[in-house]
């Protein structure tokens, strides 16, 4: 998945190019909003995050200008402008989500995936299954070979999380983000911990372990060859 990220500050910017490049997508970054117009009108990308008060040319002009072109790109705008007014305009530009700073990371990364599957026309599913494992998103049924599996909330964020990223390894700090908060300590062990148990309730009583650690990187859920 190709991303073009418009933004001018490069703490924000560094912050949001490192998740999404750990999420598996390729980011390019452009720091103004006339630069960042042209890219999009000459390259092809998935999706594109781009700040409304930008340098040269405003987050806002850069949409309008897009869509009077017909470039059906799926934009998120982000911005620091919280009131009800300010998401109005920004929806009437063209864009198709809004997102205000400060924000989570795993908030931005689940609204940039809900708008590439809602462009490709892939429905959200109601249901993940790993193996002989399955969760229902809507009942919060937890089926491991037939057998119930009691989770905590907690520990269902996490494992939804593991599952929807089936076979790709997701990192420490991914995994705070998501279950938690981007603000959290990050030399806290409370991921560590977390997993280990999540492991004695989905994997210790079955043979063939889904939860992996893969050292020095992070976890990653997959049946075990």
């Amino acid at each position: 998945m190709k991303l073009l990220l418009i933004e001018d500050d490069p703490k924000i910017a560094s912050f949001i190019e490192k998740g999404m490049k750990e999420a598996g997508f390729t980011v390019d970054h452009i720091t103004n909003g006339r630069s960042g117009l042209h890219r999009a009108l000459s390259q092809s990308y998935d999706t594109a995050i781009i700040d409304i008060m930008l340098p040269e040319l405003d987050g806002l002009s850069v949409i309008e200008e897009l869509r009077r072109r017909k470039i059906n790109l799926p934009v998120i705008i982000l911005s620091a402008k919280r009131s009800v007014d300010d998401r109005v305009k920004g929806f009437q530009t063209g864009s198709d989500d809004y997102l205000t700073k400060p924000f989570a990371f795993s908030e931005l990364l689940a609204r940039v995936q809900a708008l590439i599957r809602r462009a490709s026309g892939v429905p959200e599913p109601t249901s993940l299954s790993v193996g002989g494992l399955s969760m229902s998103l809507l009942t919060r049924e937890v089926i491991r070979e037939g057998r119930s599996i009691d989770l905590q909330p907690l520990e269902f964020a996490l494992l939804e999380y593991l599952m929807r990223n089936r076979g790709r390894v997701v990192s420490k700090t991914m995994i705070m983000e998501h279950v938690w908060d981007y603000n959290f300590d990050p030399q806290t062990n409370v991921v560590e911990a977390r997993i280990c148990r999540l492991r004695e309730k989905v994997d210790k009583d079955f043979a063939g372990k889904l939860i992996h650690t893969i050292r020095g990187v992070g976890y990653v859920l997959k049946e075990s060859t």
